[in-house]
């Protein structure tokens, strides 16, 4: 029991602290729903107070230059995402703002960014690692294809079922490492995803309480997300982790190359 509650301790503790950003969001849309700032709309203002802390994270250590690079990717696909699905009609943001880009505001990609903030973070506090990780050719189209149906799913075949299929398919030998305290821990790289878009979709019921955005089935009042968008979450989480994950195989390959090329020139001299 010591040992149980020794490791949960730590886990906690660094999941807590890999989740700030998110936690940063949650607590500014609460904030903003319960007191008004005159002169600043809404959406305004949780933009301003993103672009604040994503400043602090970067001049307090909390992130490094390397995880902002990829927290900016994740904004930028999430931005995307996010027009495409409001002009489609699948949610929206009812609010004014001056900060709109077609119909949505730039903070939501934050939002995005968020889940890009907490994968870094864990990353590099838990020390991950993978083993058994599929080969590049197989991820990076598996991860392009999830991407894809997002969007073409509202005028062909919604095939989300066939790339899960595909997904248990790849990664089924596949496994997470991590540390927590001393000791090194593992579970299914699958089963990583699941737990991720489960806790996201628990997110986006306070989000969508709080008025981050607004499904059809919530104008009239706030209602459960559907259980169905766990799914959804699911797919996006993998594409997230493994644009995580192929980033740092790319940075570690430099970081070799240039430890070689370094060894070689030693040599030489």
């Amino acid at each position: 029991m010591n040992r149980f509650f020794r490791l949960l301790f730590h886990f906690t503790y660094q999941e807590a602290m890999s989740c700030l950003f998110p936690v940063f969001i949650f607590g500014s849309l609460a904030l903003s729903k319960l007191v008004e700032v005159p002169g600043i709309p809404r959406y305004d203002l949780l933009l301003l107070l993103c672009l604040a802390f994503q400043i602090f994270m970067i001049k307090s250590g909390l992130e490094t230059k390397d995880e902002l690079k990829v927290i900016t990717v994740f904004h930028l696909i999430g931005l995307a995402l996010e027009i495409f699905k409001v002009h489609m009609g699948s949610w929206s943001y009812p609010e004014a703002a001056y900060s709109k880009i077609f119909g949505v505001p730039l903070y939501s990609g934050f939002m995005y960014a968020s889940v890009a903030s907490y994968l870094c973070q864990a990353w590099r506090r838990l020390d991950v690692s993978l083993e058994s990780w599929p080969r590049h050719r197989f991820v990076v189209p598996l991860g392009a294809a999830i991407y894809l149906n997002f969007f073409t799913h509202h005028y062909i075949w919604d095939i989300r079922w066939v790339l899960t299929a595909a997904i248990f398919l790849l990664f089924w030998k596949s496994r997470v490492y991590f540390r927590v305290d001393r000791e090194r821990l593992w579970m299914p790289v699958p089963l990583a995803y699941i737990l991720i878009g489960f806790f996201i979709w628990i997110a986006e019921n306070i989000a969508t309480f709080f008025g981050a955005w607004r499904y059809p089935n919530q104008n009239e009042g706030w209602q459960l997300v559907h259980l169905s968008k766990i799914s959804s979450w699911f797919l996006l989480v993998i594409v997230s982790f493994i644009i995580v994950a192929e980033l740092k195989h790319v940075k570690e390959r430099l970081v070799g190359r240039s430890s070689h090329d370094d060894s070689v020139e030693a040599a030489q001299d």
